[in-house]
């Protein structure tokens, strides 16, 4: 489990380690993952950065090691710098394709040798509601999150012979301190919200333990939003 120190990755590890799964989690920084994994029963923590080259397969190779094997993949990592097309710098650009597409990339490539082995496996890509309506200001996770859609897309369709299904999840506007980093006023964003309220990390993360679940194992290929009806779009 990436970037699971806190928000959404916090609550995606939690959900799965109270279903009795063993659970390996990451962040970039030690004290949050050290205390992240005080809370989760059982959990694993690694320092790792994913926005620096190789550091997904390096996750993966040493999940592998401690728990002898992989199941179930969900790649997290926190959102890239927000600004205006015209704002961003090239270093910007570098930083969000390391973060949101390059660490998934490598995680999966590595994480798909011991499942296509097992003939088992369950991928799951955390983006954003971003991916499919772009969101004001956050051009580069604009960008990158639609990505990862084609990326799911794409494995899901060459690995379903193997039985690993490979689906996206898409957050709407969830009570995280990402939310308070956008910077929105929080009534413009209820009012685009039809259920009128914020999402609870724990909903999202029950959505991402359901998909690497036993009842899921027919659905791949899907990019699933649990965003209280936010996306317009059909």
């Amino acid at each position: 489990m990436q970037g699971a120190s806190t928000g959404l990755g916090f609550a995606i590890a939690q959900s799965y380690s109270e279903e009795g799964a063993k659970v390996v989690i990451c962040s970039a920084n030690k004290e949050r993952i050290t205390y992240a994994a005080s809370k989760i029963q059982g959990s694993i923590p690694l320092v790792i950065n994913l926005d620096l080259p190789s550091q997904g397969k390096i996750l993966i190779e040493q999940a592998i090691n401690l728990l002898g094997g992989v199941d179930i993949l969900v790649t997290n990592t926190g959102g890239p710098p927000k600004g205006d097309f015209s704002e961003l710098t090239l270093e910007n650009w570098e930083q969000g394709y390391r973060r949101l597409l390059q660490s998934a990339v490598d995680s999966i490539q590595a994480a798909l040798i011991p499942m296509k082995e097992q003939k088992f496996g369950r991928i799951i890509l955390s983006t954003s509601t971003a991916a499919k309506e772009p969101i004001a200001h956050l051009t580069i996770s604009n960008c990158f999150r639609a990505g990862l859609l084609g990326l799911m897309k794409t494995v899901s369709t060459e690995v379903a012979p193997y039985n690993i299904t490979v689906n996206s999840i898409l957050p709407g506007y969830t009570q995280t301190a990402r939310l308070a980093e956008i910077k929105i006023p929080e009534e413009k964003l209820l009012s685009q919200i039809p259920m009128g309220r914020f999402g609870s990390p724990e909903e999202f993360g029950a959505l991402a333990t359901f998909l690497g679940s036993t009842q899921a194992s027919y659905i791949t290929g899907q990019a699933i939003a649990c965003d209280g009806g936010l996306i317009k779009g059909i």
